[in-house]
């Protein structure tokens, strides 16, 4: 299979740049795998759209306001610093810089507002534009807490637009709780508290784990061949709890839906690992669905609409096949839907 393959036309105007006014008045396409239909629907019919001893699994990782804008501290030169993940020796990081060809290592970074400064020196150099760096304030303030003063939300590429006081609640899902995140688990950005509680009222049971999404969840595939292509490790963590509650839903015949392609692979990652159970704990997943791979967990997803030629696609195309979902792609174009991070939904069974 061919990367190109898995591509079509989208106007730039059907790429949402902010979120709906209500998280659950968002759109929701329903695409029956095994009726081969498409139906209407929005997100607040999700109760209804579920049957009754299903499972609903969340992925209740936090986005960190990651994005930092700065300058260099020798010369006057602006710089940007997109945090990914903070590596195991304390205060360093891998990191995402602009413009990376003069941020070379040495160089230092200054992160100021409001009387507040984090710093940064670059300690190594990596292909396409990653670096590792090391950061630091000078008045001890943790690091974590100068990032959450200093921090922009990290909103994805094709927003066009800077971030506002907004996009810190509404650019993370309602039950987000674990810090780790440089882009929001989109899917579950339609869910609310309320919602949750109608669903569980149904006798939906709700699970939670954690994925943190990193910045290869927007990273361009690069190879021609669908199969060529490896997807970046993210850390995952499965509750004891989620693992055997899973374990029992398969083994009853139940359907466990899937809220996001993020929560699909910490549990398809944690089935493999488990040979044929959910292993609880910490993890990394590296695995990469694309069609012809199968899914042994996850038999529903709740889930936005994706970018052409991505790994997102291949995941759910892997998941419904490549032509119903181009079908329910151009359905959705037809019928103005919003796509992307702050787009609608589909909820794929």
């Amino acid at each position: 299979m061919f990367v190109s393959d898995f591509d079509f036309e989208l106007p730039k105007d059907r790429i949402a740049q902010a979120p709906s006014v209500e998280r659950e008045a968002s759109r929701l396409l329903v695409l029956d795998r095994g009726a081969g239909t498409l139906r209407h629907h929005r997100v607040t019919d999700l109760p209804r759209l579920l049957e009754p001893g299903d499972m609903l699994v969340l992925n209740e990782t936090r986005v960190f306001p990651a994005r930092l804008l700065g300058r260099r501290v020798s010369g006057s030169g602006k710089a940007e610093c997109l945090l990914l993940a903070r590596l195991k020796k304390n205060d360093h990081w891998d990191a995402l810089l602009s413009p990376g060809r003069k941020l070379q290592v040495g160089t230092v970074l200054a992160f100021e507002d409001q009387g507040f400064r984090l710093n940064a020196e670059v300690l190594d150099c990596h292909a396409h534009g990653r670096r590792t760096v090391r950061l630091w304030t000078e008045d001890g303030t943790s690091v974590d807490d100068a990032i959450d003063r200093l921090g922009h939300v990290p909103l994805p590429p094709y927003v066009k637009r800077q971030d506002d006081s907004t996009d810190r609640e509404r650019y993370q899902t309602v039950y987000a709780r674990v810090r780790g995140s440089v882009a929001a688990p989109t899917a579950g950005l339609h869910l609310t508290t309320e919602l949750l509680g109608q669903l569980q009222a149904r006798d939906i049971e709700v699970r939670r784990l954690t994925l943190h999404v990193g910045y290869g969840t927007f990273q361009p595939i690069r190879v021609e061949r669908v199969e060529d292509h490896q997807v970046e490790p993210e850390s995952y963590e499965i509750p004891d709890e989620t693992a055997s509650a899973v374990t029992r839903a398969i083994r009853a015949g139940r359907r466990v839906v899937a809220v996001g392609t993020t929560t699909t692979r910490a549990l398809e990652t944690a089935y493999r690992k488990g040979d044929g159970l959910l292993q609880p704990g910490l993890g990394l997943s590296e695995l990469y669905l694309y069609p012809g791979v199968r899914f042994h967990v996850v038999g529903g997803l709740l889930t936005n609409f994706h970018l052409p030629q991505s790994s997102l696609l291949m995941l759910v195309s892997a998941f419904a096949g490549w032509e119903s979902i181009r079908e329910a792609y151009a359905e959705a174009l037809r019928q103005d839907y919003r796509f992307y991070s702050y787009g609608d939904a589909m909820l794929i069974l």
